[in-house]
């Protein structure tokens, strides 16, 4: 899901008139970029994978009914009793199996990605014979899609720039592991009862090695 992001937003930035007004098509391995109809084929083709992997994410939480990602009462306060914490010191509040700043970012970044992905086939279904939408309404369709884009790299950048805070490093980890430490989840996630047993579990077999 993140690749196929990455590609529609450089495919997306691309198909506007920068690649060769910027010479980024001089560049190596993105001489296709100052070309307009191969910048639309890897937009069409990340928004195919992007669509598929929403669609899978969904259905595979749906069917296993875990819906611990979706914002919470109270979230508001907690995220910023976490940020006060990490930045000024101090207790953080108790989390369950993600943090409260992690749920508002997940909504956030869900309900973005949801506009781009919309107004996105609108736009393609407009280049369909038989299709027809107004300029007024294909005007809006439009600057709503490249709001999305604003907001997503807004999104993208306010997500990695939690890895500044020591207290998050960890997480970076498991980004491309899918797993976290036990201490950490001992330590940050104390309401999260399923982990924190397995992650006593794991860590009194680690002690009796």
């Amino acid at each position: 899901m993140a690749l196929s992001t990455f590609s529609l937003i450089l495919s997306g930035i691309f198909q506007m008139p920068i690649a060769k007004r910027y010479m980024i098509n001089e560049l190596p391995l993105l001489a296709w970029s100052g070309d307009y109809h191969i910048s639309l084929i890897v937009h069409y083709v990340g928004a195919f994978f992007l669509i598929f992997f929403v669609a899978f994410h969904c259905y595979f939480h749906f069917m296993r009914r875990e819906f611990d990602i979706l914002p919470k009462k109270g979230d508001g306060i907690k995220s910023w009793l976490v940020v006060k914490a990490m930045v000024l010191g101090g207790d953080e509040p108790p989390s369950e199996k993600y943090l409260p700043e992690q749920r508002l970012a997940y909504l956030f970044i869900g309900l973005v990605l949801l506009l781009l992905i919309i107004t996105g086939l609108v736009k393609t279904f407009k280049n369909l014979a038989g299709i027809h939408i107004s300029d007024s309404l294909f005007y809006w369709i439009a600057t709503l899609h490249n709001l999305g884009l604003v907001l997503i790299i807004f999104g993208i950048i306010g997500h990695l720039f939690a890895f500044v805070f020591k207290e998050n490093r960890p997480l970076l980890r498991a980004m491309f592991s899918g797993k976290v430490l036990a201490d950490y989840i001992l330590k940050r996630h104390s309401l999260w009862k399923e982990g924190c047993r397995r992650a006593q579990s794991a860590k009194e077999k680690e002690n009796t090695l």
